[in-house]
């Protein structure tokens, strides 16, 4: 148990958010705390009965059994590298920017009338892992089929058409278009000027909402978290070195970029 509490401790604080809400939304209905018809996202519950928790559940309803259990190790190993890496000591800005994506997927899934947006949202973060994973890292298929880790994201696009069809392809197709954009807009578009994109001052966290995560100027709420049990030496990054991961909708293990620390393992 105190292993188990160290953990927890020391897993950066979105990560530990998305995470806690996966476990909570997903669980509650499981059990049959909540009703899966209170925790879906409707237009008209959201903005005429003023419902406004929905569009918090409606991102984190697993699909239960033993495939949550690789979705949540997913969740957790895409935003633990992003959080440790190019969100080190800016945890509000990766929250601020997570905002932005899940507000995206909204507005692009309407066409397709979804209710539930967790499957986007682990699309969208594992196409930011992937896109900013370091030139050479592989990745690997129920540890035979080796192929670049930057390929990741179309390896679950084509697993989600295969397994899903056509409805659940064309939303994860929406995550991983928001994706794509979050990464372009961000990182991508500014290359030729230290890799800072045109939309990099948008995607800075203003002071109110520094302080809600509980940030401030020399100590930040990921420093926070280290200083209660991370053990793993600031100048690191998880994203140097390779990758090494097992992609399947519902079996498999996960992936590990870094040779100084694992981050935990996961599959989709």
């Amino acid at each position: 148990m105190d292993g188990l509490i160290a953990e927890i401790r020391k897993t950066p604080p979105i990560t530990k958010f998305l995470c806690g809400s996966s476990l909570v939304v997903t669980l509650s209905v499981l059990t049959g705390v909540a009703s899966p018809y209170s925790v879906f996202f409707t237009r008209d519950m959201v903005f005429e009965k003023f419902e406004i928790w929905r569009l918090w559940t409606s991102f984190f309803l697993g699909s239960g059994g033993i495939n949550y259990v690789f979705e949540l190790g997913m969740l957790y190993q895409a935003s633990n590298v992003l959080e440790y890496s190019v969100f080190y000591r800016r945890s509000a800005d990766f929250a601020w920017q997570l905002l932005f994506a899940c507000g995206s997927i909204i507005s692009l899934t309407r066409p397709l009338k979804s209710s539930f947006f967790s499957r986007p949202l682990l699309i969208c973060l594992t196409y930011i892992s992937a896109s900013l994973a370091p030139p050479g890292a592989q990745s690997n298929l129920m540890g035979s089929i080796t192929y670049p880790a930057k390929n990741m994201p179309y390896l679950m696009l084509g697993l989600d058409l295969l397994m899903g069809g056509t409805s659940a392809a064309a939303e994860s197709v929406v995550g991983a278009l928001v994706g794509h954009l979050w990464w372009w807009g961000v990182w991508g578009s500014g290359e030729d000027a230290g890799g800072r994109g045109y939309l990099d001052e948008m995607g800075r966290a203003p002071g109110w909402f520094k302080g809600l995560i509980g940030e401030r100027e020399g100590r930040d709420a990921l420093q926070l978290a280290r200083e209660r049990g991370a053990r793993q030496d600031p100048l690191q990054s998880p994203l140097s070195g390779t990758a090494t991961t097992s992609i399947a909708r519902g079996s498999g293990s996960g992936y590990n970029w870094g040779s100084g620390r694992r981050l935990g393992s996961r599959a989709v």
